[in-house]
């Protein structure tokens, strides 16, 4: 049973916009790290329909709201409704994170990529001089490809159907960006699937696991299910493998340092999902 007091005058406010957005995990995340660091604030979901994430920002000032995360269809939109925007939202054109600072501007952030390397990193390993595959160049690709080039990667390789969009998605990752068939994927230590591919509504393979080794990691950015039919092949061949539920975690941790300026509790985070997901 938790022993929050009710919010008050002193209570800083976040929440997360979109459209729809009732599912969305983040209010039992965020609310469960507030719990945890013994922090007053509180953080609510706010139905922002297609088309008014500018309102959504003005109120943002206006109410002093302290932070909002950014879902669908609103990442594109609140860019050019904030005040500064970070290098990594000006080269991806999305925001999921917006900051109010001490001076009252709206500030975007994107913490989809870094999110990423940190959940690979927690365990002291380092993206830095790694060959990352990354399958697919929609927004959740862009942000990896983006963020592991800034990260030290050695070569970020891009495989996707669409030539053009894959040359552009490889772009972000600098001069260790570049475009690959699926094939070589084998040559990478870690292979990402950015795709929606192995969803209940998108069933499938994103990657033929035979193409994949026991020496490789094989990270699926999707969350529900935790293992997807791929993940399961490519365990099956002694790959290393992970879900996205730990970047999900570590995206949401750097939104709530940014916001509150205190160490995330991740495992708080982590049991709040766990509890959910039950």
């Amino acid at each position: 049973m938790s022993l929050r007091a009710a919010p008050d005058g002193f209570t800083g406010v976040a929440g997360v916009i979109g459209d729809p957005v009732a599912h969305s995990l983040s209010p039992s995340l965020h609310n469960a790290a507030y719990e945890a660091a013994g922090i007053n604030w509180t953080y609510v979901a706010f139905h922002v329909r297609r088309g008014q994430a500018a309102q959504a920002v003005d109120a943002m000032r206006n109410l002093g709201i302290r932070g909002l995360s950014v879902t669908m269809p609103h990442k594109e939109a609140v860019v050019d409704a904030a005040d500064i925007v970070t290098p990594a939202v000006r080269a991806l054109g999305a925001a999921n994170c917006l900051e109010l600072d001490s001076d009252g501007r709206v500030v975007a952030h994107n913490t989809d990529g870094d999110g990423f390397v940190n959940s690979y990193e927690r365990h002291g390993d380092s993206i830095a001089g790694k060959s990352v595959a990354v399958i697919g160049a929609g927004g959740a690709a862009r942000s990896v490809i983006e963020a592991c080039g800034r990260a030290g990667a050695a070569s970020v390789m891009v495989i996707n159907r669409s030539r053009d969009r894959a040359d552009s998605a490889a772009a972000l990752a600098g001069d260790a960006g570049c475009v690959v068939e699926p094939a070589g994927a084998g040559k990478a230590d870690i292979i990402v699937n950015a795709t929606p591919v192995g969803m209940a509504e998108s069933p499938g393979m994103p990657l033929d696991p035979e193409l994949l080794s026991s020496t490789q990691t094989a990270i699926d950015l999707i969350y529900y299910p935790l293992e997807t039919p791929w993940l399961n092949a490519c365990a099956r061949r002694g790959l290393n493998t992970e879900s996205g539920l730990m970047m999900l975690l570590h995206q949401a941790a750097i939104q709530f340092t940014l916001w509150t300026g205190a160490e995330a509790p991740i495992e708080a985070m982590l049991a709040a999902y766990a509890e959910k997901a039950e």
